[in-house]
């Protein structure tokens, strides 16, 4: 497959949107993503150009956003970018650039973070199936085989 995958790091510009979907969760944000760059004249750091990304969560992956991220916080995220353009009102042209997140998290290089693990809900309990048997029976003797094939190829006598 030519997808693109990117890893972007940036704020956290847009409280995530979630929703409950048919297809199963979802949550939605905006990322503001800055170049930083050395002005050897000023001696100090500039902020160049800001590029916004909308970043899309899905499954347990938005669950997860819902619950911890918000605006302000930088965070990393790796997906796959997908650029739409349209036409609006005719002429005008409109571009959007969209990653779909397999991973995001807090940007450790500026501050700290605890882990907790998510908790699964846990499903009923399913009566316990016995274990299939995976072994073919056959004959224990070669002769044995040859013997059951040749009574499969006699004619059956219809009355």
């Amino acid at each position: 497959m030519n997808e693109t995958i990117v890893c972007v790091v940036g704020n956290v510009a847009t409280q995530p949107a979630y929703r409950e979907l048919a297809s199963g969760p979802s949550a939605r944000f905006r990322l503001a993503v800055t170049a930083r760059y050395w002005d050897r004249e000023k001696s100090a750091w500039t902020d160049g150009h800001t590029n916004f990304f909308t970043v899309w969560a899905n499954r347990q992956l938005a669950v997860n956003v819902a619950a911890c991220v918000e605006v302000g916080q930088p965070v990393v995220v790796q997906g796959r970018l997908k650029v739409r353009t349209e036409v609006r009102e005719g002429q005008q042209q409109w571009a959007s650039a969209d990653i779909d997140a397999v991973a995001i998290g807090h940007d450790l290089s500026r501050g700290t973070a605890a882990f907790q693990r998510a908790v699964k809900p846990e499903a009923p309990p399913t009566a316990a199936r016995p274990e299939p048997s995976w072994e073919t029976p056959g004959p224990a003797d070669p002769r044995d085989d040859e013997a059951a094939r040749q009574q499969e190829r006699r004619p059956v006598a219809v009355t």
